[in-house]
């Protein structure tokens, strides 16, 4: 898949290299592209429009590479399909990480493409639901440092949380009536849309599953496993704001699975609360100040604004 990066790169190097033979007028470059459009489809067929050209010419000068690298090679040589350029990706990945103009964003969707194996649909739904800025909200300036540096890494519960949690895959509409059931329905008729909006290392267990004490019975509406953390993920699922009796509920199930569900060597459970509305003011009241188990998140069922949430994002800068 990246090896076919390689020669639209190699292409933009040669407009670059042609340009700067001191004919930098606008003029002269616009022939120059022509020129080689024509020539390139005459040798290779299609997609060697000016258009992909110059969309080849940018690539090379948004992905520079060590010129130990890329020095002398053709693109037809032997060098240049055993050479290992840094690309990982697809040329249509490329193209669409190149119209994100935020460089820290564009690094992050790029590595996490490569991490997660996306494909270029699934590539864009996280772009448009905007992942990356979801997931800096959360974070200090190191945190939102390392996003761009080094993609999402899971290293304790809280780096699991999403707040919000983009649902639009379900098509439900923003002010349309229905239940929890409903919801849950839904989220199980697309389960991989789902998994792959909870993130990394998610794996489904069960759906209603019973809690029995005292001759009662409780139903918790998901149970995931993350593979990464090594433990259970309860969600519960709730129409409308979160009360304070939706945490302590959640209190019971994590409690439970903690004492009799999981095993020496796997950590402590989980508990998400995904709810229409919160007050962070009675979340942080209701649960203990070193809680690190139980997390409220709101969640959407339509894209959001991605310049409301960049004007979040820069007024936590």
């Amino acid at each position: 898949m990246a090896a076919k990066s390689i020669p639209y790169w190699l292409i933009g190097k040669r407009i670059i290299e042609e340009d700067q033979q001191g004919n930098l007028r606008a003029e002269y470059g616009k022939a120059l592209v022509q020129t080689l459009s024509e020539s390139l489809t005459a040798e290779f067929g299609r997609g060697f429009s000016q258009r992909n050209l110059e969309q080849m010419r940018l690539f090379y000068l948004e992905y520079p590479i060590p010129q130990t690298v890329s020095a002398e090679l053709d693109i037809t040589s032997a060098d240049s399909r055993e050479s290992t350029p840094p690309f990982t990706l697809s040329w249509s990945h490329y193209l669409n990480l190149m119209s994100i103009k935020d460089a820290k964003e564009r690094k992050f969707y790029e590595i996490e493409s490569a991490a997660n194996n996306w494909s270029i649909r699934e590539l864009k739904r996280q772009y448009n639901s905007g992942l990356y800025m979801r997931l800096a909200l959360s974070k200090d300036k190191d945190g939102v440092k390392q996003l761009a540096e080094k993609g999402q890494l899971i290293d304790r519960p809280a780096d699991a949380i999403k707040d919000p949690y983009i649902l639009e895959f379900l098509d439900l509409k923003e002010h349309h009536r229905y239940s929890e059931d409903d919801l849950e329905n839904a989220l199980i008729d697309k389960l991989e849309h789902f998994l792959l909006e909870l993130g990394k290392g998610f794996t489904f267990v069960a759906r209603q599953k019973r809690i029995t004490f005292t001759d009662k019975h409780f139903y918790a509406d998901l149970v995931f496993y993350n593979r990464l953390l090594k433990c259970f993920v309860i969600i519960d699922l709730k129409i409308g704001e979160i009360q304070h009796q939706d945490i302590g509920q959640m209190q019971m199930y994590v409690n439970y699975y903690d004492r009799h569900i999981k095993l020496e060597d796997e950590n402590k459970t989980i508990g998400i609360i995904l709810c229409q509305k919160k007050s962070d003011s009675l979340v942080e009241l209701t649960l203990p100040e070193d809680n690190d188990q139980i997390f409220a998140s709101r969640y959407e069922t339509v894209l959001p604004s991605k310049d409301e949430l960049r004007q979040l994002l820069n007024s936590q800068a």
